[in-house]
């Protein structure tokens, strides 16, 4: 099972010498993966929790290609695709699949910010069906396209998106949930493939949550995830230290302590 980092890519904190420095941290730290967030206008809704500079995601990855060594995969979790025309996401993805030597990781969801959608003119109640119609204009184009094809991770966990992931994806993409919620998915379904994004809230003591996020607690219990998770089939767990705090960007020091701790203990372990 490999290991990713969801990279906060927005922030008052990030600039170009902080991306490049979660790069190094991720592939020092043996990560196989660095992937990032997706918005296009980043309206109230969205500066609450990801504020400007947001950077553009394809424009991220293809930066990070070049500059973090060719050691890390690099993907998006998660592209809204509603957003942008699917002719026009197929070939920005199979471009930096060419360009980055077949490492890219097309992550695709839903969207969630109203007054984003309300912004950019594409109507809020459609997003399902416009998604599910999107995939398949990407995987088509993609068909004519020999070689081209990253990897297509399908977020979300309602009954639509179990759909959509087995219908187009390549992976279920779930983003924080318990890992008994993600156990009771997998058994009730025939996914194509498993790659969870869990938090990385690493504490002093355990959580005892009934419903506890995979991710959170001491880092006995993050790595007894980890072990869950692989046992359950997943392929590749994206740990997401972000927790919310815009200015938490200010300080990435205390999410590398914490990656480190992880990727520590679980190479201990595994």
């Amino acid at each position: 099972m490999q290991l990713g980092v969801n990279v906060p890519n927005f922030g008052p904190g990030t600039d170009p010498g902080v991306l490049r420095e979660w790069a190094r941290v991720a592939a020092g730290l043996g990560f196989d993966l660095l992937m990032v967030s997706d918005h296009v206008a980043v309206t109230p809704d969205v500066a609450q929790r990801y504020p400007e500079p947001f950077y553009d995601p394809f424009t991220t990855l293809s930066w990070l290609a070049g500059v973090s060594g060719g050691e890390l995969r690099l993907g998006t979790t998660v592209l809204v695709l509603p957003y942008r025309h699917p002719l026009l996401v197929a070939r920005m993805a199979s471009s930096l699949q060419r360009l980055s030597g077949g490492r890219f990781v097309l992550g695709v969801g839903v969207g969630w910010a109203r007054q984003e959608f309300d912004a950019l003119g594409v109507p809020f109640g459609a997003r399902g069906r416009l998604t599910d119609e999107y995939l398949a204009v990407v995987r088509d184009t993609w068909r004519a396209e020999e070689g081209a094809a990253p990897a297509v991770w399908v977020g979300g966990h309602s009954a639509a998106a179990i759909r959509r992931a087995v219908r187009f994806g390549d992976a279920w993409h779930p983003l924080r949930l318990p890992v008994t919620r993600m156990r009771s998915v997998l058994a009730d379904n025939g996914l194509p493939g498993f790659a969870p994004r869990i938090a990385l809230r690493l504490s002093d003591a355990p959580v005892h949550e009934v419903e506890r996020p995979a991710g959170v607690g001491d880092l006995e219990r993050i790595v007894g995830d980890l072990g869950e998770l692989r046992g359950l089939g997943a392929q590749t767990v994206v740990l997401d230290p972000y927790d919310g705090d815009p200015d938490q960007t200010r300080r990435p020091e205390a999410a590398w302590r914490a990656l480190t701790a992880v990727a520590e203990r679980w190479r201990m372990v595994s």
